[in-house]
This record gives C-alpha cells, sequence and structure tokens, in this order.
C-alpha cells in the first residue's frame, strides 16, 4: 500500500528555523500575558465578538495557526486544560 503525499518535502535548517520562527511567534501572543502583572488581550473574533482575557489557553484557542509546529503548541495547551 503506497500513501501518495502531495506537496513540498523539507528538511535540514530551513525546516528548523521556520519552525522555531513559528513557535517564537506564538510565544510572543502570549509573552505579555504571563505573570502577575500579564496583561489581559483583546480577541475579536470573525463575526466580531470580543473576549478579554489573559488565560493562555483561551487565547491560543482563538487563534487561527497555519503552521504544523504551531498548531501542536495550541493543541499540547487545549490537552493540559482538559487533564487539569
Amino acid at each position: 500500500m503506497t500513501l501518495a503525499i502531495f506537496g513540498e518535502r523539507q528538511s535540514g535548517q530551513d525546516v528548523r528555523s521556520a519552525n522555531v520562527a513559528a513557535v517564537m511567534a506564538v510565544a510572543n501572543v502570549l509573552k505579555s500575558s504571563l505573570g502577575p502583572h500579564g496583561l489581559d488581550k483583546m480577541l475579536v473574533d470573525d463575526i466580531g465578538d470580543v473576549v478579554v482575557t489573559n488565560d493562555g489557553a483561551t487565547i491560543l484557542k482563538q487563534l487561527e495557526v497555519q503552521h504544523p509546529a504551531a498548531k501542536v503548541l495550541v493543541e499540547l495547551s487545549d490537552l493540559q486544560v482538559y487533564s487539569l
């Protein structure tokens, strides 16, 4: 049995750099909301609903992440919330 995979296959330093950049972008979104002096984030969805929160899991859940490495972070945060 063979599995047809369409798209471009990449490897090496370029992929590692892209993964680090994607994860750092997610970290930068959350950075200011962490700690005792963390700031609230105001999130607006596609239909205009507004959510104000400083909860990292809620912020990540509202993000529309495309990069696979960043998606892993979002899914892990969601799983961590449900395991508690």
